[in-house]
């Protein structure tokens, strides 16, 4: 398994060909989000909803082995691509991993000019869901 910051590296790679094309990394994105497995009718429950974003985003996660894996959806393409570069970069890492993560990708591929104010908020609000289930499944191997 690779680590955070390789993951991370590769993406910042892959946006590199798009060179600032705005339409190019749009479309780039939204290809992104079809490949993503699709979620299980069972996750999408309001309980996985997450809380912040302006479109609807399930996130569902297990932890095993210790490691936790994500898995996730959303009603629109780009989102559903913001929430896959996520899920590729932080499922299957260990709780401390995802917690510590510094997830510098989305400047580094200029995302920020491109998605806009309320999906940047609702991108952190995808980010502080999966770090606070890491710290779920930490706090709950510590207390065994």
């Amino acid at each position: 398994m690779s680590s955070i910051r390789q993951i991370q590296d590769e993406i910042i790679s892959e946006f590199a060909l798009l060179a600032d094309d705005r339409e190019a990394t749009l479309f780039y994105l939204m290809e992104l989000g079809d490949k993503m497995p699709p979620l299980a009718g069972e996750y999408k429950t309001e309980d996985n909803l997450i809380k912040g974003c302006q479109s609807k985003v399930w996130l569902h996660a297990d932890y095993k082995e210790g490691k936790v894996f994500f898995a996730a959806d959303s009603n629109t393409d780009i989102t559903r691509g913001l929430i896959s570069l996520l899920v590729r970069i932080l499922s299957g890492q260990t709780p401390d991993a995802i917690i510590d993560a510094d997830l510098d990708f989305i400047e580094k591929i200029g995302m920020g000019q491109i998605i806009g104010s309320q999906r940047s908020n609702g991108f952190a609000s995808m980010i502080k869901q999966m770090k606070m289930y890491a710290l779920g499944y930490k706090t709950k191997v510590a207390m065994k």
